[in-house]
Parts: structure tokens; C-alpha cells; sequence
């Protein structure tokens, strides 16, 4: 796990200023995976058999960018599906040696920090819809904020584009 987290660091930008603990570092790398779950919190309201947002995510490489060179994954896949009154996101990532990464989240679009399971690190998130298809996700790391990330769903709910820093991460609906 360490080391996929090590990997996930180079991801995000800009890095944790002022030469924060390690950890800190390594964990803006897995907030850039979490950042899918922003969108995926509206199904909370009515009408969650109809939103976009269920249903399984994959990441396209090929259309995404990141600053620091390509992830040290061959595949991100993201699962949302309703939990209770909110969402339950489950992520499985392939590494490019084979190893399985494999992350929970359970929350609501409530403006509260609920954390990620499957991290060493205190990871939450809180979420606010910013317009209809686009919102705003703060990251904590052991109660700091550490990003600040974009989520745009298309139109249609086939595209979502999740943008940190000069990275913008493409996930297409399966």
C-alpha cells in the first residue's frame, strides 16, 4: 500500500507546501482518486434510479492529463451505487506490476468529512455542489486541507472530468 501511495504523490500539483510531513505528501496522491466521489453525491436526493452517476467509472488514460507523467496504474475502476441515504463508492485500482489497490467510501452531500477507508492516513472529504453538474470537494488529511478538487459531469452522464491542479482526470461510464 505504501509504496501505490508513493506512486499516487506524483499525481497531484501543486505539492504540499512548505515541506509538510511525507505522509501529508503521499496522501494528496490518493485524494486524487477520491475526487470521483463528489460527483456521485447528488444520488442521495430523489430519484436515484434515474441519476447518472450510478453505476460504474473507469478512468480513461489516454484522454486524461497529468502533470508528473502517467499514474502507476493500468486501471482505476470507480463503482457508486446508493447506501442508505447517501452513496457508497468503491475503487479498485491495477497497478502496472499487477498489485490491487481497493478503497471505500460511504457518505452524503451534507458539507461533513467522511473518511476513506482502506488508507493508513485520516483521509476525509466534504462535498458542495457548485452548479447543477459541477462540484467542489475539500480534502482533509488528519483535519488539514490539503486540495481542493473540480468535478464537471457531461450533459448526457457519460464523461466525468475531475481536475486538481494541472491534473484532469477523464472517467467514462461503463
Amino acid at each position: 500500500m505504501v509504496a501505490h501511495t508513493k506512486c499516487l504523490a506524483e499525481l497531484t500539483t501543486p505539492p504540499v507546501p512548505g515541506g509538510e510531513h511525507p505522509r501529508l505528501v503521499n496522501v494528496i496522491g490518493i485524494l486524487f482518486f477520491t475526487m470521483i466521489l463528489a460527483a456521485a453525491l447528488p444520488c442521495a436526493s430523489s430519484g436515484q434510479d434515474r441519476e447518472p452517476l450510478l453505476g460504474t467509472w473507469r478512468l480513461n488514460f489516454a484522454e486524461s492529463t497529468f502533470a508528473s507523467g502517467p499514474p502507476a496504474y493500468v486501471r482505476v475502476t470507480c463503482k457508486i451505487e446508493p447506501w442508505e441515504d447517501g452513496l457508497k463508492v468503491t475503487y479498485d485500482m491495477v497497478g502496472t506490476r499487477g498489485g490491487v489497490t481497493h478503497w471505500e467510501w460511504t457518505g452524503r452531500l451534507d458539507g461533513k468529512d467522511y473518511p476513506l477507508e482502506g488508507v493508513e492516513e485520516v483521509v476525509t472529504n466534504a462535498y458542495r455542489r457548485i452548479a447543477d453538474h459541477t462540484y467542489n470537494v475539500v480534502f482533509k488529511v488528519d483535519g488539514r486541507i490539503t486540495t481542493t478538487t473540480r468535478i464537471a459531469i457531461s450533459p448526457d452522464g457519460r464523461i466525468m472530468t475531475v481536475t486538481t491542479g494541472s491534473n484532469a482526470a477523464i472517467y467514462n461510464k461503463r
